[in-house]
């Protein structure tokens, strides 16, 4: 789900006063704008379908699907087929709780500083 640290999402970050949670959601995660937001909205409106969420967030259905493939792949996202009445299937999409999203960043950026620290404890003693 996570990936190793990359050390250059976290500099705007740092630089920010005060971060927003969409903010701090992009920056640990590497995702894009978009992508925070359909995060929010699922939060907001579990079980929704791409239809919903690309009306929701004003974005074409191609778009928001590669932004769930993208939520998805980070653990911030599932997916469940749900089968209609009238035949055939729908997909209903939901948000990692987010509990468990705040202790994956927390994750995150606890590798991130072990990484800084490590790289701070390769100074030369001089």
């Amino acid at each position: 789900m996570q990936s190793d640290p990359d050390p250059s999402r976290f500099r705007d970050l740092m630089l920010d006063a005060e971060p927003g949670f969409e903010e701090v959601l992009r920056c640990v995660f590497g995702i894009q704008d978009h992508e925070a937001r359909l995060y929010v909205e699922l939060l907001e409106a579990p079980d929704s379908t791409v239809a919903e969420l690309a009306e929701a967030v004003d974005r074409d259905r191609s778009n928001v699907n590669r932004g769930l493939s993208t939520l998805r792949e980070k653990g911030l996202a599932e997916r469940q087929r749900r089968l209609l009445d009238s035949g055939g299937h729908v997909y209903q999409y939901r948000a990692t709780p987010a509990e468990e999203a705040r202790e994956m960043m927390h994750e995150t950026l606890e590798e991130w500083a072990a990484y800084v620290h490590d790289r701070i404890d390769e100074f030369p003693d001089s």
